[in-house]
């Protein structure tokens, strides 16, 4: 399916997405969260291992100023 094809889909054929993400050491939907902690959820930083690890080696050998 191209892109373009994918932008004409009608709400009827499109399927719900269900997010999930891990909280205190095991994985949940965000859809069962509480009102408290789906907020947190929105307000979380994502990142990359691959960015931390770059960041945390030139912090070792002060790459970056």
């Amino acid at each position: 399916m191209s892109a373009a094809a994918a932008a004409q889909l009608v709400t009827a054929e499109r399927t719900r997405c269900e997010v999930w993400t891990r909280v205190m050491g095991y994985h949940r939907p965000v859809s069962h969260f509480n009102t408290g902690k789906k907020s947190e959820h929105v307000s979380r930083k994502h990142f990359t291992e691959a960015m931390v690890a770059n960041h945390e080696f030139n912090e070792q050998y002060k790459l970056c100023s």
